[in-house]
């Protein structure tokens, strides 16, 4: 834990997001960024969060996932006009919670 110069141990700076479904706050390490691949103008997940523009963050639950859609959060905070297409992420989501059917299901 570091120190300030009196010898008191203080917190580290732990980084909040807000998620864009459920407006909760947490940790940035708790939460998937998700941003806009230039090429193909694809929601596309960055769990690394290192892809180059604007990012969005959400928890990573086929929920949360759910909310985010009926409420055009992507679009939203993502700045974009047209309907976003979310696929990957839920691609994406699929694999982490181990849910095969949604992997298969309709495009958003």
């Amino acid at each position: 834990m570091p120190h300030t110069p009196d010898g008191v141990a203080r917190a580290a700076h732990v980084p909040l997001r807000t998620c864009i479904a459920t407006r909760h706050q947490a940790a940035a390490s708790d939460l998937l960024r998700v941003t806009i691949d230039r090429d193909s103008g694809a929601v596309v997940p960055d769990p690394r969060r290192v892809l180059p523009g604007r990012g969005a963050w959400i928890t990573p639950t086929m929920e949360a996932f759910e909310v985010a859609l009926k409420r055009r959060a992507f679009e939203r905070a993502l700045r974009v006009s047209a309907p976003a297409d979310t696929g990957r992420v839920r691609e994406y989501l699929a694999t982490l919670t181990g849910d095969s059917d949604v992997a298969g299901g309709p495009p958003s």
